[in-house]
């Protein structure tokens, strides 16, 4: 069932995102700040959802995005304006603990 819903939201697929965190991807989590200061995944940055479109100068130059919150709802309309606003290397990570996991056991 789990898997249905990844793919309902387009979270990619583990093996894709451990890959572009092993080449450097830019990491952002997408939750609040307060989100954010409960527990994050070292190495990221916090760019809010409804920050987005505002700070799309952030991911100018950025070979890997991925983009991750709490439940890989935000972060997949993340990925959307970020493919509107024409940036077509950006990854739906899912969840930051997801994310966390996958980074700390390729570090």
């Amino acid at each position: 069932m789990f898997g249905f819903i990844k793919k309902l939201i387009g979270i990619d697929s583990e093996s894709d995102i451990k890959e572009k965190i092993k080449e450097g991807a830019f990491l952002v989590d997408v939750r609040t700040p307060t989100e954010f200061d409960g527990g994050h995944v070292k190495g990221s940055i916090n760019i809010p959802l409804d920050r987005i479109e505002v700070s799309l100068n952030k991911f100018k130059d950025k070979k890997n995005i991925i983009v991750f919150c709490r439940s890989g709802n935000r972060s997949s309309q993340a990925k959307s304006i970020l493919e509107r606003n024409g940036f077509i290397n950006v990854i739906n990570g899912g969840t930051w603990q997801s994310v966390n996991q996958l980074k700390n056991a390729i570090s």
